[in-house]
């Protein structure tokens, strides 16, 4: 979709002032929402939750820290995946119904191991790759209402295969609930003037990472 979330090539949102030695979680309320993202793995994937972050409204999107954002898309997968219900989320105190039986409990020894392990993306199937390295491609030109990984500023851009990554879960369609679609990801160069024209730098490239649905043949 095309939402605020798509920063890549816009300007003028002031400079980036890292903190120095910034701390894990600046309030305590921080720590809770990142155990709590980590409490419910497989109630809904990572592509699902990063389209929920982009459905917040703009100018929420951008008043609000990271954590902010995250706190809401856990807020609204909850309620779609009816482990609560808004009733609860107002009144902060569970309605009494048991936790139902499909619900993965996390326990506490298992915390550092989830942690570690992360969200999983690459899978073992055979699946023919659509482009090869050194070959030039174009992003497709596709505007979907839904998630997609292809960044607005490349679409209808060509660019090279700069190498093959393998095969991972397809985001587009796993965030929409209609599969993992395992699919190539390649590393595709492109150089800056073909993204922004004869005023860019013409030594500058921009390496996007981007699935076999993502690209087209030139």
């Amino acid at each position: 979709m095309n939402g605020i979330h798509d920063m890549g090539g816009m300007q003028d949102f002031g400079p980036v002032n890292p903190e120095k030695h910034e701390p894990v979680f600046h309030a305590r309320w921080e720590a809770r929402c990142f155990a709590l993202w980590t409490a419910v793995p497989g109630e809904w994937s990572i592509n699902a939750d990063r389209y929920s972050k982009e459905l917040i409204p703009p100018a929420e999107y951008l008043r609000m820290s990271y954590y902010e954002k995250v706190a809401v898309g856990i807020e609204e997968l909850a309620v779609q995946t009816r482990l609560v219900t808004r009733e609860e989320l107002a009144s902060g105190k569970p309605n009494g119904a048991p936790i139902p039986s499909s619900v993965k409990v996390l326990k506490a020894a298992d915390v550092a191991t989830t942690i570690a392990n992360g969200y999983k993306s690459r899978r073992d199937v055979p699946a023919k790759p659509r482009f090869a390295i050194g070959q030039q491609v174009r992003a497709r030109n596709i505007h979907p209402l839904g998630h997609t990984r292809l960044p607005r500023y490349a679409r209808g851009k060509r660019g090279v295969v700069a190498s093959d990554y393998g095969v991972f879960v397809f985001p587009d369609s796993d965030a929409a609930g209609l599969g993992e679609k395992p699919q190539h990801v390649y590393s595709v160069r492109f150089t800056a003037r073909e993204l922004w024209g004869a005023a860019a730098n013409p030594r500058d490239t921009v390496y996007i990472d981007l699935w076999d649905d993502h690209l087209e043949s030139v």
